[in-house]
């Protein structure tokens, strides 16, 4: 008999579980406690308990071919870019392709996750749940946790100095919608992520004035990239990965400093950030609202007073009718109450983002539990399959020590990237992380022997982006159809933008950099795996 998974929530981690579970022979059941999938990407006017909330605006900052699932791209017609609306479609298609739906009980509530009397042999939970306000007790053999964890905000108003005087309105970034609510006020945004600048940017062309605080600074890029390719699909490449490892840290640091510093100078806008390695915020709007002076970046908050906030340059707002806090989330799960998965801000308590170390069976399994420099939909799909490789005896997790000394190598690595604190723990250069959870899974590519069976293709796949089909090439969960994504994955990124043909004679193309490339790549290769193999990670 196939044992049997319990998967909590229906949005785009939990659909991946539940299809990477049939993919292993596995029984999934998943639990969403709405009427319909979507999860984060599903946007309501109301705020609701338990699931992540969008305001209305929001788009990716990924482009949809480095954003779509391994096997599935998404539509050609789609935008490069796309709206949330058109992520609720392409799950949608994606559910009824793979015909998820009848894996899900909806408006079903996860009440408790606790360990079966003997978990220690077994392995396996005892799952609570309520429907209608009946409640239901079943025993699975495992568990994959999908609920996300962007809907505890974080809040520490003990930061904040004066707070509890000020008279205007303040909310967490969660609750805010539209930007329609704060015109003609003066507004503070308290944070440098990528919600923080988005909804400064936005309320920006509708409020009187609006103050962006940031303690630590940040570093701004663009959508748009050389030629107009998106961002992403310039810089996640594995070549620039591998000269990345290749070189001493120091030079790879400044490299990287330059490349975020191309668009402007970040001093000049209040933006640099004391950490130079920090993750980038992708927002096209910003830096022209702070030239027009409809954006103030400010350092840190010193006091709030009754009707304005004082930073730390003793500089003053004047008059402040409404703050946002957007000072991230709280990685907690209600259902769960074993101090052994109390994961809030324990770096080492999970291998490799996804299990939990110390269970005297490895029959849980976390999802989406990173900030990757990329992607969240194709990263949580690798953690799926690995998870449900596990999960049907497929594939082995080591011992506990060897996967604690992982993570706080790992740990002491990301710190060095991304420095120390609430959020860093969780983040990752994204194709580095996908490649050590495709090593568990044995669907890595294998490049050097793509470069003598299929010189074309191994060209893509070293000096293009790193598209997520790249991991359905060989290996468990082969897609027949991956090499042919890879090879078209330009034009479907490119159809969507080419709504005016323009007809140009490009000429011949030459075979040199064909050539140019065979040389690098076999150069490059070969130095890089000889160099990287000396290295204990």
């Amino acid at each position: 008999m196939s044992k049997k998974v319990a998967i909590i929530g229906g949005g785009a981690s939990g659909l991946t579980a539940i299809k990477s579970c049939l993919e292993e022979g596995l029984q999934p059941t998943c639990f969403e406690r709405s009427f319909d999938i979507g999860g984060l990407w599903r946007f309501t006017d109301d705020i609701e308990e338990g699931r992540g909330s969008l305001y209305s605006s929001v788009a990716t900052n990924t482009s949809k071919e480095m954003m779509s699932y391994s096997d599935f791209p998404m539509p050609s017609d789609f935008p490069v870019y796309p709206h949330h609306s058109k992520i609720l479609e392409y799950l949608h298609l994606y559910a009824d392709h793979f015909k998820l739906r009848k894996h899900i009980q909806f408006n079903t509530e996860v009440c408790s996750v606790t360990k079966h009397s003997d978990f220690d042999i077994t392995g396996q939970w005892n799952i609570v749940t309520e429907k209608n306000g009946i409640k239901e007790h079943a025993t699975f053999d495992a568990v994959i946790v999908c609920s996300g964890h962007f809907s505890d905000p974080y809040l520490p108003l003990n930061s904040f100095p004066g707070i509890e005087h000020f008279r205007g309105r303040y909310i967490h970034s969660r609750f805010y919608k539209m930007p329609e609510d704060y015109r003609g006020k003066t507004v503070l945004i308290v944070g440098a992520g990528n919600s923080a600048g988005d909804i400064a940017a936005e309320i920006s062309f509708a409020a009187k004035q609006v103050f962006l605080s940031t303690r630590q600074g940040t570093w701004i890029v663009s959508r748009i990239s050389h030629n107009g390719f998106p961002i992403d699909m310039v810089l996640l490449r594995r070549s620039k990965i591998l000269l990345k490892n290749l070189l001493p840290f120091a030079v790879a640091a400044k490299l990287n400093e330059n490349f975020f510093s191309k668009w402007f100078d970040h001093s000049n806008y209040g933006l640099e950030p004391t950490n130079r390695l920090k993750h980038p915020v992708v927002n096209d709007y910003l830096p022209c609202q702070i030239l027009h002076g409809l954006i103030k970046v400010k350092p840190q908050i010193k006091e709030f007073k009754e009707e304005s906030v004082i930073f730390e340059d003793n500089t003053e707002t004047g008059r402040l009718d409404d703050v946002i806090f957007a000072t991230g989330y709280n990685a907690m799960y209600p259902f769960i109450d074993d101090p052994a998965l109390k994961l809030n801000e324990n770096p080492v308590s999970m291998y490799k983002n996804v299990f939990p170390i110390h269970l005297a069976k490895p029959t849980m399994a976390f999802l989406g539990l990173i900030q990757p420099l990329g992607s969240i939909l194709p990263t949580t799909e690798i953690q799926a399959r690995w998870a449900a490789r596990v999960f049907g005896g497929a594939a082995q997790l080591p011992a506990a020590r060897t996967m604690e000394a992982y993570a706080v190598k790992s740990n002491k690595k990301k710190e060095k990237w991304f420095g120390s604190g609430k959020t860093q723990i969780f983040q990752t250069h994204y194709i580095e992380y996908i490649d050590e959870v495709s090593k568990e899974i044995g669907n890595r590519p294998k490049i050097l022997r793509l470069f003598f069976t299929d010189p074309r293709l191994a060209l893509k796949i070293f000096f293009g982006p790193c598209t997520p089909y790249q991991y359905r090439l060989t290996g468990p969960g082969k897609w027949h159809g991956a090499r042919e994504a890879i090879l078209n994955q330009w034009d479907r990124t490119l159809n969507a933008t080419r709504t005016r043909v323009i007809f140009k004679n490009h000429g011949t193309r030459s075979v040199l950099p064909t050539l140019l490339g065979f040389c690098t790549l076999t150069a490059a290769l070969s130095l890089g795996y000889k160099r990287l193999s000396l290295k204990k990670f």
